[in-house]
């Protein structure tokens, strides 16, 4: 087993892997920009090294991340989600110096990272892909051709994107020539390429991911699939497992595409397979992210397993310690995004100290954050502060008890999505199962009333205070 791992992150996911370690009696080593000082995971680790005052660079330094995990005595280094976690140059340069990366090797990354090679792989493998071109487009005559023959709405999309970015829907081939040199641009500062490719755009799909796990040995499991179609500009708010549009046969078909997807490629580690379900019912495979995701946490919840230590494990070396006829799924599980935004003002971030901070808790609730009272959210990163989870062994079940979780938690200082989300939840088509990726698009009233909500919550919450203060 390893020893010793350097966490190549921070916030909450940073957290979630040192708190693996120390179940696993492996000391953690975690890293720093002067801006998270402060940080949980700077506490909870048993050691802790700043990488200066850049709040973001020192995050990407990929040579001295791997110098320290060898100074410091780490064999491993766990690269979360996001920053170096799925930049093949990483894995490579942690292969050259004897550093164990947990994840998938760099050439798998790379493979799958570069989106028309992913989709040669599916295509050879059997498993469908959207219409589209398997190569990256020469020019904008070429996409004006192939939109042309597959039909409008298409999607142009960076080859090395991810996280929702470089991507834009063209409805006509006016759209498509306006947009070509701005996805070039944003895939060339994203991601340092300026290759694109372009696919059929799937209007109205429902968006659904398989979680899978896999080992040096050759096994391969899926822990089922989770519903990730509530989101907004193709960034996810509220995941779902499993989910609750699909019926058994469908969800034994994708979990059986998502190992095959796997097998193909040669994949260890965990990953998951992204496919989107059009109107008709039909399945398409979209992409594969090689690293954990922010979503783990329900399909750990579903079905028992911790993912990030079966990373660590096969990373070691070791078996799955699980078959796919022994991976059972129990009730139903959702993911709240907390983020520092303000649903009322268009999502704008909302930074600064928080106050006062609690915690949801109860039967079926779990809570995974980096923040605490008198904790100052940094305006460099990501928006996401807190990840709230409930499980409930019913659909109907799972909605209440994410109401009352939401209800409990409260971060003063600062906005945030709770509100809305509640709203969400009180929403018919929501409680029927019945949404697509278009569902936020599609219902712009909802932020309306988050404001009158927070209102409430106000006066419920000074309405306490001024109880507590008179002793009744």
């Amino acid at each position: 087993m390893l020893r010793k791992i350097l966490v190549a992150n921070r916030g909450e996911i940073a957290v979630r892997i040192i708190r693996a370690c120390a179940e696993m009696g492996i000391r953690s080593v975690a890293i720093y920009a002067d801006a998270d000082r402060y940080s949980l995971h700077v506490k909870k680790a048993d050691e802790a090294y700043s990488l200066g005052p850049d709040p973001v660079s020192g995050y990407l330094n990929i040579h001295h991340i791997v110098n320290l995990a060898l100074q410091t005595g780490c064999d491993a280094i766990h690269p979360g989600y996001g920053f170096l976690s799925e930049n093949a140059e990483f894995a490579a340069a942690c292969e050259r110096r004897g550093v164990t990366f947990i994840g998938p090797s760099a050439e798998v990354i790379r493979r799958m990272g570069d989106k028309t090679e992913a989709r040669q792989a599916m295509t050879a493998a059997g498993v469908p892909v959207t219409p589209g071109t398997n190569k990256n487009l020469a020019d904008l005559g070429e996409a004006l051709q192939v939109a042309g023959q597959i039909g409008y709405p298409v999607m142009l999309k960076a080859t090395s994107g991810g996280g929702g970015r470089g991507i834009r829907r063209c409805d006509s081939a006016e759209d498509l020539q306006r947009n070509y040199e701005r996805v070039i641009s944003e895939a060339t500062k994203a991601f340092g390429r300026a290759e694109v490719f372009l696919e059929k755009c799937i209007v109205n799909p429902r968006h659904i991911e398989l979680q899978v796990l896999a080992d040096n040995q050759g096994n391969c499991i899926h822990l089922y699939e989770r519903d990730c179609s509530i989101q907004r500009r193709n960034q996810k708010l509220i995941e779902i497992a499993p989910s609750p549009q699909l019926d058994e046969g469908q969800r034994q078909y994708l979990g059986g595409l998502a190992v095959i997807a796997a097998k193909a490629v040669g994949y260890t580690s965990a990953g998951t397979v992204e496919f989107l379900q059009d109107e008709s019912g039909r399945f398409y495979f979209m992409e594969m992210n090689t690293r954990v995701q922010v979503e783990h946490t329900i399909s750990e919840t579903i079905t028992g397993v911790d993912i990030v230590e079966e990373q660590i494990r096969v990373a070691a070396g070791l078996p799955l310690r699980f078959k796919q006829h022994e991976t059972q799924r129990r009730g139903f599980a959702i993911q709240f995004r907390v983020n520092a935004e303000d649903p009322k003002n268009n999502f704008l971030p909302s930074f600064g100290r928080i106050s006062r901070y609690y915690a949801p808790g109860g039967p079926g609730v779990r809570t995974d954050t980096a923040i605490y009272t008198g904790y100052t959210i940094p305006p460099y990163y990501d928006s996401m502060i807190a990840k709230v989870i409930v499980w409930a062994l019913t659909w109907e079940d799972a909605i209440s008890r994410g109401e009352r979780a939401l209800k409990d938690m409260v971060v003063d200082g600062i906005r945030t999505t709770k509100p809305y989300y509640l709203e969400i939840l009180n929403h018919p088509e929501f409680r029927e199962g019945r949404f697509t990726t278009a569902f936020v698009e599609d219902h712009p009233k909802l932020t309306e009333y988050t404001d009158k909500r927070r209102k409430e919550e106000f006066a419920a919450a000074l309405a306490v205070a001024v109880a507590a203060h008179a002793g009744l």
